[in-house]
């Protein structure tokens, strides 16, 4: 039986990356635009700034879409 590659998901190898221990690494939503003056307080923004984690229900699935990082 031949090994087959597999494809990475285009949409996750630009979103995502794994870390040493194998988290995944996201970036935070709503940074995009309205960030002057239209609700979103420089708290708020602040508090955006620094990347997160996935959630443990969603990194098996991550990581089946990016399977050679």
């Amino acid at each position: 039986m031949p090994k087959i590659k597999l494809k990475t998901h285009s949409g996750a190898k630009k979103r995502f990356s794994l870390t040493k221990t194998g988290k995944v690494k996201r970036a935070q939503a709503n940074k995009r635009h309205l960030l002057n003056g239209h609700g979103k307080t420089t708290k708020l923004k602040r508090g955006l700034r620094g990347g997160a984690y996935a959630d443990k229900t969603n990194e098996s699935a991550v990581k089946r879409m990016i399977p050679y990082k």
